[in-house]
């Protein structure tokens, strides 16, 4: 039996600049990945080339057969020096607004995807008490310019990420080395405090997100005052924490110092984005190991396909807003589980359309295997191999698998 996604329903990709563009040279990680030490496993350089190859990328895009492409304006690009934009930064960037439209693919913007320039990370980043009416003053510019071509528009790229990484069991070391990557670019840049969106000290974390909380609000006013049309949300890491036994107590305080404030900002947006990756389990002690022969992605933390439906489930009924899956994917060297595993995540999406949660689209990360922030080039995401030396990109079986089910609008049924 085959079973339908309703009609209108967005299939695409998900992508961002600084993994894929290369040569992010004026931003606040490309700054991060050069000081020592460092926490970044290695550079980003060139990353896929697609500053140059955005052609080529949005013709894969097309050539899948789907109808939407994220991708995000790189603010260091935009803004390279504070108060002065780049003609030929916004230039580019509306060119490839322009392609997808001409081919059919329906843009879907990040105006900013943890990376910001480097002058705005030495005033201490969105610890700077001018930070949102910063933030807002760019989307203005970029919504001047790209504005009437936008499908729709996620003014954040995961705000909630580091509060989620600290319910994470990450080594110590690394949460040092976080603290000390910091502490060597203050340094280097001569400031008392270098701040990033996605490497943030525990303590600063309330203080980080009181700030880009304003500037999503602030944000959304400077789009809309251009673009009233446009919708506008922003998107959240949220893992499906189920509970095993009866008590619920750990997994409910998880959700709400991750998710809460995101999701009540959410539910004053025309659309919250969700982005899924992986499942947790909890009793009332703390979190409990994934079950016997559970699947386990490349970084070792355990999946689901059932998972996606879990979280898209959970927004929606903390928001009441419509959901726009705006990543999910699978992190693994291995393309034949990535190609299995679309399929069974659909069809639990697929579920929860029919129990009546609104879902608008789905975006898969990732179009090319890119460059994964602190883990380098190692972990895989990609629909497409990439050539670390040639850029030249080759599609991978599930490649085929995602496109055919794009094409259709439908999954098998059970």
């Amino acid at each position: 039996m085959t079973r339908t996604f309703p009609e209108g329903f967005r299939w695409g990709v998900a992508s961002s600049g600084h993994q894929t563009e290369g040569g992010n040279t004026r931003s606040d990680t490309w700054f991060l990945e050069h000081v020592r030490p460092t926490v970044f496993r290695e550079p980003s350089g060139q990353a896929c080339n697609s500053y140059q190859l955005w052609r080529e990328d949005v013709d894969l895009v097309a050539g899948l057969g789907l109808d939407a492409y994220r991708f995000s304006v790189e603010w260091a690009r935009v803004e390279p020096v504070e108060g002065q934009f780049s003609a030929e930064a916004l230039a580019h960037y509306r060119a490839i607004v322009d392609r997808c439209l001409a081919a059919g693919i329906a843009p879907v913007v990040t105006y900013n995807h943890f990376t910001s320039p480097h002058w705005f990370a030495r005033r201490g980043g969105w610890l700077d008490p001018q930070a949102p009416a910063t933030f807002a003053r760019y989307c203005d510019v970029v919504t001047e310019r790209l504005g009437e071509g936008i499908a729709w528009a996620l003014t954040l790229n995961e705000p909630n990420l580091p509060r989620l990484l600290s319910w994470l069991d990450i080594p110590d070391a690394v949460r040092g080395l976080e603290r000390a990557t910091l502490l060597a670019a203050s340094e280097q840049a001569g400031v008392p405090r270098y701040r990033v969106g996605n490497v943030v000290l525990p303590e600063e974390m309330d203080a980080m997100a009181d700030a880009m909380a304003a500037g999503h609000r602030a944000a959304k006013d400077a789009i809309k005052a251009r673009r009233p049309d446009l919708p506008v949300g922003l998107s959240i890491a949220i893992i499906d924490d189920q509970v095993v036994g009866d008590d619920a107590s750990v997994r409910d305080r998880k959700r709400a110092e991750v998710y809460g404030r995101w999701l009540a900002l959410a539910r004053e947006d025309d659309f919250v984005g969700v982005q899924n990756y992986e499942r947790a389990r909890y009793d009332g002690a703390g979190p409990v190991p994934p079950p016997p022969g559970a699947m386990l992605n490349q970084v070792g933390w355990y999946v689901h396909p059932l998972s996606l439906a879990g979280a898209v489930r959970d927004a929606h009924e903390a928001t009441g807003v419509p959901v726009f899956v705006t990543e999910h994917g699978l992190a693994h060297l291995d393309d034949t589980q990535r190609a299995a595993f679309l399929s069974p995540a659909l069809e639990g999406l697929l579920d929860a359309i029919e129990d009546g949660v609104p879902v608008v689209g789905y975006l898969h990360w990732t179009l090319l295997d890119n460059f994964e922030w602190i883990f380098g080039y190692d972990v895989r995401f990609g629909l497409h191999e990439v050539n670390r030396e040639t850029f030249v990109r080759t599609p991978k079986p599930s490649a085929a698998v995602y496109a055919a089910i794009a094409c259709a609008n439908a999954v098998g049924g059970r």
